[in-house]
């Protein structure tokens, strides 16, 4: 065990670690920021210049997340004067009007976005340039928010490319093309009620932007590194934003981080120390993003295309959450109402089952190329149908189907299989999932998302728990805690360590999931006190985590790390605000909660009122199966734990109730005393199993 877990150490070191950075230090570099640009933008006869530069240049997908949904013009260069995720939350626009002083600018407005929550950063990238002994030049007003100093200064600049009067004396320019988004603003502020442009419309802004694009590439000297990103969005449903990279080498090659452990994909706060490091220039230890790195070979066909697979997701998660969370009620509703009058209890059976397929076969879809099919989500959702109907046939047609316990083990098996092979391959089942998360939304980019976490966990806990079912049978207790305990430490530690599951809140509720499942089956009390001392347990397992990140180079730490480092210097409590207030938003979430009330009432009552619920079904499987129950109750508090400390809240309890309640449903519409409420034989195992269970 000790040498499995050493191994996996190094192995995670190992892959963590980022490729050394392509860039050479001290060339000129050029910034041109386009806010709204996407790749279905671009094309050789409307777009010629950004055509042509797409074909000397590594190119590759931006995610534009910044503070809030949509990230604005002005969020979006403040983000790259910060180095961070920025916003201005009361101005929701356009950059401000820079005062010209001479042959530069001045920006008053930095010194009030000092002082801000989201803008404590801003003037990093200018200040960084300066203090390096170097100057900067602006095109336009979002160019000198860009590189305006802590002062607010810049040092060269003009409004438009025609009027910068010396291209070569700056090793940092920027130059802001803001066409495609100027529609959309009023009175400065970005309208988020203004109707989608007619497609010729937006087709002669983004030819406006691309003139202004071919101007100022006319006037960069040919030794300029040139560095291209649509930086915003603009009214309407979020996109994946156009980024280039023209630099000896890298054309047609992917542009990728190591802070999305993606090779096609890049976050805004990442543009800033690509600057920097393509001017050698040291990067500020303040900023969280990371330097570009060049990957594999790519086509624009391809970034539309992932464009494409997130938009559609993003868009039918909505949906999806309501039919689910519907579809989830009116079972319990069903399911009460057979009970109660012990009728199609079979049904109930392969009904839970099929339903707690339902979670895991949102990942198992993704190895399909759905996103390729010219309807795209329909497609989808019949590839996920499909994977429950195979998910639910190999739980309940094979030969565990004669053990009452062998088809939830089954599809709980596969749930932690598929979770746990997804960590170990680079998340490419939950990237782009109706359950998990996608570059769109840009909360996460890598590793293990709250929603899969509460299904991970619960699968982990409730299969290692079935399986403790059989050894305490076979009178080997000792074994059957020590499965608990070492698959839900190995599961924890996917789960929380950097590069691989890098989920924070996951490890401080996994851990006390983990002991009190370990204690249930051991044939010991859970009380508060030790509850509690669990969750201190799973607090000190993931600052020691989040410390060994911390101490890493800051190119290779991950955001537990950047955790570390926030607290040390006083700059986390913005983030522990967000967190919590969007873990509170969803505790009246319409998709979410009627799933969490519905699952755990009929839990509750078919427990307290057995004789009215469920015919005395659940209790008596929890009395033949009593580890069933230990699992069950250590998955609760696994979730409810894991909804107060991630920022999914709700999401993560109904989740694990959505999973957890079909499984014991099923082995309690399953168990030997059901089958002789229905007349029909008992079997010797089921006799047999009966009386070790008491035993034990």
């Amino acid at each position: 065990m000790r040498r499995l877990l050493l191994l996996l150490v190094a192995s995670t070191l190992w892959w963590a670690a980022p490729p050394a950075a392509d860039a050479e230090a001290g060339s000129r570099v050029a910034f041109i920021g386009v806010p709204g640009l996407q790749w279905s933008d671009v094309d050789a006869s409307n777009t010629p210049n950004l055509w042509r530069l797409a074909g000397q240049s590594a190119i590759g997908s931006l995610s534009v997340k910044a503070v809030g949904t949509v990230t604005c013009p002005y969020d979006g260069w403040l983000s790259v004067a910060s180095g961070v995720r920025s916003a201005v939350g009361h101005r929701c626009g356009r950059s401000p009007e820079p005062v010209v002083q001479g042959q530069g600018a001045f920006m008053p407005q930095v010194a009030d976005l000092l002082k801000t929550t989201d803008g404590a950063a801003a003037g990093t990238l200018g200040s960084a340039v300066k203090a390096a002994g170097q100057c900067t030049a602006a095109v336009g007003k979002g160019a000198a928010l860009g590189l305006a100093d802590r002062s607010g200064k810049v040092d060269l600049y003009a409004d438009t490319p025609d009027k910068l009067a010396d291209w070569s004396r700056c090793r940092v320019m920027a130059v802001d093309v803001a066409t495609i988004v100027e529609p959309y603003l009023v009175n400065d502020r970005l309208s988020f009620d203004a109707e989608p442009l007619p497609q010729e419309r937006r087709r002669e802004l983004v030819r406006q932007a691309d003139a202004q694009v071919g101007a100022a590439l006319a006037k960069l000297p040919a030794d300029t590194e040139i560095l291209l990103a649509g930086i915003s969005d603009h009214a309407g449903v979020p996109h994946l934003r156009v980024t280039m990279w023209k630099k000896p080498g890298a054309e047609h090659r992917a542009i990728g981080a190591n802070s999305t452990r993606r090779d096609d994909l890049v976050a805004l706060p990442d543009i800033t120390p690509t600057i920097l490091t393509a001017a050698g220039i040291p990067v500020p230890a303040t900023m969280i993003g990371l330097p570009w790195q060049l990957g594999d070979p790519i086509t624009p066909d391809d970034l539309r295309t992932a464009d494409m697979a997130g938009t559609s997701v993003r868009g039918a998660t909505g949906i999806f959450f309501t039919t689910f969370a519907v579809i989830q009620v009116g079972f319990y509703a069903l399911a009460y109402f057979l009970l109660s009058r012990r009728k199609k209890l079979g049904f109930i059976g392969v009904a839970a089952i099929v339903l707690a397929g339902a979670p895991v076969s949102t990942y198992v879809v993704n190895l399909l190329p759905w996103e390729n099919s010219p309807y795209p989500i329909p497609t989808l959702i019949a590839g996920v149908l499909g994977c429950v109907a195979v998910i639910a046939s190999i739980a309940l047609l094979g030969p565990w189907r004669r053990d009452p316990l062998g088809p939830p083990a089954t599809v709980a098996v596969i749930t932690a299989t598929v979770l746990v092979g997804d960590l170990l391959t680079g998340t490419t089942l939950q990237f782009n999932s109706l359950m998990g998360y996608t570059a769109v939304v840009g909360g996460r980019f890598y590793g293990l998302a709250n929603i899969p976490f509460a299904l991970m966990a619960t699968s982990v806990l409730m299969a290692t728990a079935i399986a403790a079912e059989h050894l305490v049978r076979a009178g080997r207790r000792r074994a059957a805690v020590g499965v608990v305990a070492t698959l839900g430490v190995i599961a924890m530690l996917l789960a929380g360590w950097p590069g691989i599951g890098s989920d924070f809140g996951g490890v401080i509720a996994f851990v006390p999931g983990i002991a009190v499942t370990g204690l249930l089956v051991a044939g010991q009390r859970v009380s508060i006190m030790k509850l509690f001392g669990f969750c201190v347990l799973g607090g000190v397992a993931v600052s020691i985590i989040a410390t060994l990140d911390y101490l890493r180079p800051p190119q290779s730490q991950t955001h537990l790390g950047r955790f570390v480092g926030q607290v040390i210097d006083g700059t986390f409590l913005p983030m522990i605000g967000r967190k919590l207030g969007a873990m509170l938003s969803t505790m009246l979430s319409p998709n979410l909660m009627p799933i969490v009330i519905a699952g755990l009432a009929f839990l509750i009552f078919a427990v307290l009122r057995p004789g009215q619920i469920s015919a005395g079904i659940v209790p008596r499987a929890f009395a033949r199966a009593p580890m069933l129950r230990a699992g069950l109750i250590g998955a609760l508090v696994s979730a409810v734990v894991g909804m107060l400390v991630n920022d999914s809240g709700t999401a993560v309890l109904s989740m694990a109730v959505a999973l957890m309640v079909p499984l014991v449903l099923h082995a309690g519409v399953r168990s030997p005393e059901e089958e002789e409420l229905l007349g029909s034989p008992v079997n010797e195992r089921g006799r047999h199993g009966d009386v070790v269970a008491s035993e034990a």
